[in-house]
């Protein structure tokens, strides 16, 4: 039977008086049965039936029985209770007497009842006696004492008799339910952004080779194309080419041969490569102040400040040029010509393209090597290909939420994996940026329990369920459970 709050053992265990006992006190037998403990809150409570029925005392003997409770874990943990006396009538009326007058009883501590035996008669005693919790006690053993005294050869202490191996019940341990979210499969569409900075004749839009060292940078082009091209696993989709100038020329003429030159990159792959020229969106930006800016804010230039002040307060940017070729005499102005303009003059491109899906076996090599090729989905089910609580479960959706931060589902499911670890404090500020979802209350609420926090858990659970969520409903319950036995 389980009340809230209580745990109940009840376990039946007779135990009969050794033959030795019998011929030295003149005792025939002792039942010990219905022994019951129960833990409430801070306290236990310990009673069993002590049935006489077989039991003969002689007048001057009394039988002492003292329970005594010992850690099955500590040698040094044990507690000895009170004892209960099973007196014949001349040792009984000599107790009470002394009793009576405030006289010390010879015995070691104060009984729970002192029984005066009728022999030959139906008679038992119920044993009960609160004390207060102890740790150790929650794994501990019952035992009864035997000592028998009276007479001059039976001061004699009898033995000790097993009454119950397990006082109290193992605590219940909750079984929580964590939510994890499988993401759905997906096209996997992927894109490069690489950096081209060809040297130009000057006003020039052709592309080189053999000019101021191109030769290095075609070389660094043909090997990304070339490695995206001919890896069986990607098909690339589009091209986007983005042309930029330097800005000492005007902007209408600066514009002109930003796009000229991406158009001069695109052709270069379309011939090169025999990319369908469809696949391109090319665009030219024109004079590139921004990437002057950031330049020169970085550098340690003279003129640094007064760079950056034409830049940000002279609006026209043909004025800004201007304003740049009087600073220290056109000093700065050729530092900026010749260190700083050179690499604005650059051809940005993007590729596109569709990586093929991967199974199991194939995801788990390469998410070794190149995870960004993998879905949230084949990550997941990576995860899945490994025990819960193995540090390459975690290991793959700390990848997963990494390359996906923004995703609800990477971080629910890292902050699950967290929770797995036992990394409660880490999980619960992982899943401060999505709060606002019942999956992630019923996470929080489990690592929120686990942290034995129960009030924040059950604030949790309870938000969650009464959003229809079941896991959130079955936590909820097991901690209703916890609190009812523990």
């Amino acid at each position: 039977m389980k009340t809230k709050n209580i745990i109940y053992l009840i376990i039946a265990f007779f135990t009969a008086i050794p033959g030795a006992y019998a011929q030295d006190a003149q005792l025939s037998g002792i039942v010990i049965e219905n022994e019951t403990a129960v833990k409430q809150g801070d306290m236990v409570s310990l009673s069993f039936d002590v049935t006489l029925n077989a039991l003969e005392v002689k007048r001057n003997n009394m039988l002492v029985l003292t329970p005594v409770l010992k850690s099955n874990e500590n040698n040094h943990e044990s507690l000895t209770l009170d004892p209960v006396v099973v007196a014949g009538k001349k040792r009984a009326k000599v107790l009470r007497r002394k009793n009576v007058l405030g006289e010390p009883l010879p015995l070691e501590g104060t009984p729970a009842e002192v029984v005066t035996r009728k022999n030959r008669t139906e008679q038992s005693v119920h044993y009960n006696i609160t004390i207060p919790y102890r740790s150790w006690m929650q794994d501990a053993s019952l035992s009864l004492v035997h000592e028998v005294s009276g007479c001059a050869d039976c001061n004699t202490l009898l033995g000790e008799e097993l009454l119950v191996r397990n006082l109290l019940p193992a605590p219940y341990q909750p079984v929580y339910r964590l939510t994890y979210i499988m993401p759905e499969a997906e096209v996997k569409t992927r894109s490069d952004r690489h950096a081209a900075t060809f040297n130009f004749v000057v006003d020039r839009w052709e592309l080189l080779r053999d000019y101021k060292g191109n030769a290095a940078k075609f070389n660094e082009v043909d090997r990304i194309i070339s490695d995206i091209r001919n890896n069986p696993d990607f098909n690339i989709t589009e091209f986007e080419i983005h042309g930029y100038a330097s800005p000492e020329a005007s902007v209408p003429h600066n514009k002109m041969l930003a796009e000229n030159r991406a158009k001069s990159f695109a052709e270069y792959l379309v011939t090169k490569f025999g990319v369908e020229r469809n696949r391109f969106t090319v665009t030219g930006h024109g004079e590139d102040w921004d990437g002057l800016r950031k330049a020169v804010a970085a550098s340690s230039l003279a003129d640094k400040q007064a760079v950056l002040d034409i830049i940000d307060n002279v609006s026209n940017p043909d004025a800004r040029d201007a304003e740049l070729k009087k600073l220290s005499g056109g000093e700065t102005y050729r530092t900026l010509l010749n260190n700083y303009y050179p690499p604005l003059r650059r051809t940005e491109y993007v590729v596109a393209y569709n990586v093929r899906a991967f199974n199991v076996e194939e995801a788990r090599e390469i998410i070794k090597t190149n995870p960004k090729l993998l879905s949230l989905n084949e990550m997941y089910l990576v995860a899945q290909s490994y025990p819960a609580a193995s540090k390459e479960f975690k290991e793959v959706f700390d990848i997963a939420v990494r390359l996906y931060p923004d995703s609800d589902i990477a971080i629910l499911n890292s902050a699950s994996a967290d929770i797995e670890s036992g990394s409660m404090d880490i999980a619960i500020e992982r899943m401060r940026k999505i709060e606002d979802n019942p999956k992630v209350w019923n996470n929080l609420g489990v690592a929120y329990a686990r942290k034995g926090d129960i009030g924040k858990a059950k604030e949790y659970f309870t938000r969650a369920a009464g959003q229809g969520d079941n896991d959130a409903r079955a936590n909820l319950e097991e901690l209703h459970k916890t609190e009812e036995t523990n």
